[in-house]
């Protein structure tokens, strides 16, 4: 696995790829210490995972996200001083799938690491041959391919997971924190305003003015699934 690394502090830099290389020892990590050079690094490496500041010269990191969303959903964890919420939002916004603040404890850093490869490990047998047919989405559990109108959807992990679990309880409200167990875990640590975040980056890939929606909000109390036609292929069992 190939992790990149972009922060313009040399100790901080120095500090995050040692602490990685040790916690992986097999995986390659590679440092970059401004934007440009970071962006650099994603197109030579086409890295599993991206550790990025936002306070970065010749390019920001909201520009270097930027860039790297228009072409993959690779995971990207933002680890950065501005812990204001507009920077949080704008990050998670623009495709980050988590955000951590400076300072820092590597371990936890780890941890949130971890959490985000979790969600892109190899599918299990179990869910062999499970799609989800809704109107004009497809959800393949299995390839975690998402098709709407027959189009490819790039969604990034975390999107994805989001949309399986509202898409298996379609019909279910969900509450805010039922949903945030499922999806990010019950020892992490985020908010109904983190979920809101990602629950809009989904509607803006699903969703058309005038069409009918897919998840519908149940103010103050949590999100449904809606599906106005479904189709579950063989094998997938039901809801």
């Amino acid at each position: 696995m190939h992790i990149l690394v972009v922060d313009d502090d040399p100790h901080i830099l120095e500090a995050l790829t040692v602490s990685l290389q040790l916690q992986w020892p097999d995986n390659t990590i590679h440092p970059a210490a401004d934007g440009a050079a970071g962006l650099v690094a994603f197109y030579t490496h086409r890295p599993d995972l991206i550790v990025l500041d936002l306070s970065l010269p010749e390019k920001n990191g909201f520009e270097v996200l930027r860039e790297i969303r228009r072409t993959s959903a690779v995971p990207v964890i933002i680890l950065t001083a501005r812990g204001d919420d507009l920077s949080q939002v704008r990050g998670l916004e623009l495709g980050a799938d988590d955000y951590l603040l400076k300072p820092f404890s590597p371990l936890v850093l780890i941890a949130r690491i971890k959490a985000v490869l979790r969600r892109i490990e190899p599918p299990s047998t179990a869910t062999a041959g499970q799609t989800i047919v809704a109107g004009q989405l497809t959800i393949n559990l299995h390839t975690h391919e998402v098709l709407l109108r027959d189009e490819p959807v790039r969604l990034t992990p975390v999107e994805f997971k989001l949309l399986a679990h509202l898409a298996r309880n379609a019909g279910r409200l969900l509450s805010h924190q039922a949903i945030l167990d499922a999806v990010w875990g019950a020892e992490y640590i985020a908010t109904t305003d983190y979920l809101k975040v990602f629950i809009s980056r989904l509607r803006a890939k699903l969703e058309r003015p005038g069409e009918p929606r897919y998840i519908e909000t149940e103010r103050g109390m949590g999100y449904r699934f809606v599906r106005p036609a479904e189709v579950i292929t063989p094998g997938s069992g039901g809801r």
